[in-house]
Order: structure tokens, then C-alpha cells, then sequence
């Protein structure tokens, strides 16, 4: 196979900043009927290791109910201007113009979009008219690390084909007010919105060269994480036992990833892992014996913009790279499906 490599990474987010005291304040009075106990569960926002969250709309715009159609609306117009402004930023970055770009992969699952994004940011970003087109819906916060390995080999099988995979979430419009749960509580606590994208060019002129990928998706877990759909549109899927299951199965998943590549754990210089939360990341500490506070820009991304599902993981490998990327990294993430997923890279310096 031809080598593939990382040539360029951008990241985007709305405009709209959200403090967590804030956030806690607008989630008990929209939610906070519904529990008797909400304010013990007012915690969740305290020691969610988030600070600052970035939004699709104000939050004023959250406060009243929305149906599918507002919700919408709102997907259409804001992912695709993050979508664009990451993805002019990428180019940019690689010194290429969008002409020259022969496959596109969008991943998003926080809306529905037919045309898709990248369809519908053909004409404002000069994508030629042949360019290939793969959108990816249903991956969640995995999206990120799975999403940049499809492309990768995309790259490889296209014969060095230049691929842009854009990643855009906006996780805050599935919040809900009626039939909530505790899922809903942890949602609000945690999740945000935000893009990136990454352009991968043939050879190892890059930042990084990708050189292998894994995925493992456990049976019979599909009420760990992902989307219902309800009257007023996707509601939150998410299981409180997401960090216990992380302690307990995440370190053989990735053996069982990095185990075709003859890598073992001890031999990655740098996990760099997608942050679902603090206590999830600190599982994943735990399950690679990582020392503890180890991970510490997934814990920054994570204070200065939330969860943003897939988009999150790039965030921290754009603060990683700046820094230095070591010899041999793997970026990883869990998602819906149940499924983790990584992807190996070795430094291009």
C-alpha cells in the first residue's frame, strides 16, 4: 500500500460560549422538575472538568421547546458554516485549492442533511464537480478516529488520491425537556459543538503518516450509547456505565487493534485519546496504565470546549502535533455500536 499522511488539520467552533455555571443554572430550571433529587445530581456539572462549552445558537434559543423541523433548520445553516470554515482552513493550511481535492468524507450524526453537507458546500468551496462523496452517518463520538481512517483508505485505494474528511457536530440540539432522564442531566453537562477537518495527500510529506487502523464493536451493547428518535427529534442514548466498561474492556480492545501491526501498548509514545468525559477519561488511564493525570490536553480540550462528539478527538491531536508529536502515537475513541476505535501514526519529522 501506499503511504498516506496528514498534510493539514483544522478545527472550528460556533460562536456562541457557554459557561458550565451557567449551563448548570439553565439545565435546572428546564429540567430540574423532573428530578426530586436535582440538587445532588447538580454535581455532575461541577466535576464534569468543563469550564467553557461553545454553541450552535444561544442558549436563550434552548430555552424553549423546538420541534424537529427548528432543529433542523439550525443543523443545515451552522454545520455547514462550520463545515466550510474548517474545511477552508485545512486547505489552506495544505496549500491546496478545493479543486484539487478528489474525495470528500463527511462524518456527522447530530442531523440529517440530504444533500449532504459537502454537497451542499460544492459551489461556495470550488469542489469540482466529479469530486467523490462519502457521508457517514451514526458513528458518534468514534467518528473522529474511525472517520480519519476511512479516508486514509480512501487515500490508499484511490492511488494517492487527495481525501478531505471534515468531522461537524452539533450535539447541544438534541436537548430535550420532556420525558427527560438522568441521561439527559449528563448530556447537558456535557456535550458542545464543534468542527475539524484533515487533508490526507500519498506520501509522508505530512505531519503524520497513518499507518494502520482498528475498530472492535462489542455484541449486545446497543444500549450503551446513540440516538432515539422522539417527536422532537434525536434524543440522547447514554449509559452511566460507560467509564466502569472502559476500565474493564478497553485495554484488550486496543491489544486486540494494535496486535495485527505488532505493536504492543508499551510501545506507543502517546495515546491520544477522544475525551467522553473526566471520569472517562480517567478510566482510560486506568486501562492502559497510563500515570494518572497523564492525558492532560484531552483534559484541556475537554475544559475549554466539551464534549463535541467525533470532532473532539482532532482537537486533541491539533494541541498534540503543535507540541510535538512523538514517534509513535495512536489516537483513540469509544462510540455507539458499542465500538472502540484507533489509528496508528508515526511522526513524518
Amino acid at each position: 500500500m501506499i503511504p498516506v499522511s496528514i498534510h493539514a488539520l483544522a478545527t472550528a467552533t460556533p460562536p456562541n460560549i457557554l459557561d458550565q455555571a451557567t449551563g448548570a443554572q439553565v439545565a435546572e430550571r428546564l429540567l430540574g422538575a423532573a428530578f426530586e433529587d436535582f440538587g445532588r445530581l447538580r454535581s455532575i456539572y461541577d466535576n464534569a472538568g468543563i469550564e467553557f462549552r461553545q454553541l450552535a445558537r444561544p442558549v436563550d434559543w434552548y430555552t424553549e421547546p423546538r420541534t424537529i423541523v427548528e432543529r433542523t433548520e439550525v443543523y443545515l445553516e451552522v454545520a455547514l458554516d462550520l463545515f466550510v470554515e474548517a474545511a477552508r482552513k485545512a486547505l489552506a493550511e495544505a496549500g491546496i485549492a478545493a479543486s484539487e481535492v478528489d474525495t470528500i468524507v463527511t462524518v456527522s450524526s447530530t442531523g440529517i442533511a440530504t444533500p449532504s453537507l459537502e454537497a451542499r458546500a460544492l459551489g461556495t468551496m470550488g469542489f469540482r464537480s466529479d469530486v467523490a462523496r462519502v457521508p457517514v452517518f451514526g458513528l458518534g463520538c468514534a467518528g473522529g478516529v474511525s472517520g480519519l481512517g476511512l479516508a486514509a483508505k480512501l487515500a490508499q485505494a484511490g492511488k494517492g488520491s487527495t481525501v478531505l474528511f471534515v468531522t461537524v457536530e452539533l450535539c447541544s440540539l438534541a436537548l430535550r425537556t420532556e420525558n427527560v432522564g438522568k441521561a439527559d442531566i449528563v448530556s447537558t453537562a456535557l456535550f458542545a459543538d464543534g468542527a475539524a477537518a484533515c487533508v490526507i495527500r500519498p506520501g509522508d510529506e505530512g505531519f503524520a503518516l497513518i499507518t494502520g487502523s482498528g475498530e472492535k464493536t462489542w455484541a449486545d451493547t446497543l444500549d450503551i450509547m446513540g440516538w432515539q428518535m422522539e417527536p422532537a427529534g434525536l434524543g440522547v442514548v447514554l449509559n452511566r456505565a460507560i467509564p466502569a466498561f472502559a476500565r474493564r474492556e478497553f485495554r484488550g480492545a486496543v491489544e486486540e487493534m494494535l496486535a495485527p501491526q505488532d505493536i504492543r501498548i508499551a510501545d506507543v509514545d502517546r495515546f491520544i485519546c477522544h475525551p467522553g468525559g473526566a471520569k472517562v477519561v480517567d478510566a482510560i488511564e486506568y486501562a492502559l496504565d497510563l500515570p494518572q493525570g497523564i492525558l492532560a490536553d484531552e483534559r484541556e480540550v475537554l475544559r475549554l470546549h466539551g464534549n463535541m462528539s467525533a470532532p473532539t478527538a482532532l482537537f486533541v491531536l491539533d494541541r498534540v502535533r503543535k507540541a510535538g508529536l512523538p514517534p509513535l502515537s495512536v489516537m483513540t475513541a469509544l462510540g455507539p455500536g458499542f465500538t472502540a476505535s484507533t489509528l496508528t501514526l508515526r511522526s513524518a519529522a
